[in-house]
């Protein structure tokens, strides 16, 4: 708030007029008015007394703070975008330059505007390209030692993209140190610069490998999910969200194994003897199988280890021991095709 207006805020709220403020000053009240409207500016040596008498700190009269409210920068944004309908984006431009500089410390305000104008920009040929371009560069610059990871991000995130924009890739790069290894927008910025810079291959495993976490991600999702609606006793969903899971499967190329397994838990729940003699044969004869993923086309440019023998033998063994287990498959004891089943193999 500019200094006129905390001193006509904090006037009326002491109950004093301009004339009673200025007696008590040793000045005008025509100073005062002048102070309040932001013709002229109180004498450094006012500064102090004023505050006192407005019983406000100095802090509070030059409205000195790192930080507007979300509702003030909400209301800031929102003029921004009209005032960027409105009139010329020059105008707009030097009026959210005013905003940033009566609070140079607010982080949020900082990145939010310099979001906005730096995107309303483009194609804009009228404007001085390189002024504006080494302004928003600055805003970012800013606020990525930001304590807030998410600001520290964006602003990383929009230096990225404005280096590609100009078709600096090398700095667009150096920029993805600020996202985490872990971070999946990291690697899909490095794809997307990877197939800006004629390196196909390296974009395509980028991408693969993001496909393939994605897979593990929503499985465990879904799963997360599936045993929420059978603590709820929700057995419609629970059959939903297996039948979702036995898609993803399919759909991200996982193989039959996995397509088939995710169905055992609830078949075996309801004790549908048939279902679960299907996912049990589809199981046993998909371990070969378990690892076709590794030569879908989906992931041809990730290099998998290649699954030994032994794993498989081994892998094959545990699942009829648990295909035997008295407590969770006693239903089927008398059952001649699981007999047969486990005798098999």
């Amino acid at each position: 708030m500019p200094l006129g207006k905390v001193i006509r805020k904090y006037r009326k709220i002491r109950n004093l007029t301009q004339e009673e403020m200025a007696g008590r000053l040793g000045v005008t009240a025509s100073a005062v008015n002048k102070w309040e409207n932001e013709n002229s500016y109180p004498d450094i040596t006012l500064l102090a007394p004023i505050a006192r008498l407005l019983d406000i700190s100095l802090d509070t009269l030059l409205s000195f703070r790192e930080d507007l409210t979300a509702e003030e920068i909400g209301e800031i944004v929102r003029e921004a975008d009209l005032r960027l309908k409105k009139s010329a984006y020059e105008d707009a431009f030097r009026w959210a330059k005013k905003k940033l500089e009566q609070y140079p410390n607010c982080e949020p305000l900082i990145l939010n505007l310099a979001i906005i104008f730096d995107v309303h920009r483009i194609g804009q040929e009228a404007l001085d390209e390189a002024e504006y371009d080494e302004y928003f560069c600055s805003l970012y610059a800013r606020v990525l030692k930001s304590g807030d990871e998410a600001i520290r991000i964006q602003a990383a995130s929009s230096l990225v993209l404005f280096y590609m924009r100009k078709k600096q890739y090398d700095k667009a790069e150096q920029y993805l140190e600020y996202f985490s290894i872990q971070n999946p927008e990291r690697k899909i910025k490095q794809a997307q610069i990877y197939a800006e810079t004629g390196r196909a291959q390296e974009a395509y495993k980028a991408y693969e490998e993001l496909l393939f976490c994605d897979y593990r991600r929503a499985s465990m999702e879904l799963q997360g999910m599936y045993m929420l609606a059978l603590k709820e006793d929700d057995r419609d969903r629970a059959r939903m969200l297996t039948e979702k899971q036995r898609e993803l499967a399919k759909c991200f190329e996982m193989g039959k194994y996995y397509e088939a397994s995710c169905g055992l838990d609830l078949a075996t729940l309801e004790k549908d003897t048939e279902a679960v003699l299907s996912i049990m044969e589809e199981m046993l004869s998909g371990i070969e199988l378990m690892g076709a993923f590794r030569n879908a086309p989906l992931y041809e440019h990730m290099g998998f280890k290649e699954m030994s023998e032994d794993f498989l033998a081994e892998m094959k063994e545990n699942l009829i021991k648990c295909f035997c287990d008295e407590e969770s498959y006693g239903f089927l004891k008398d059952d001649k095709r699981w007999q047969e089943l486990v005798r098999k193999y």
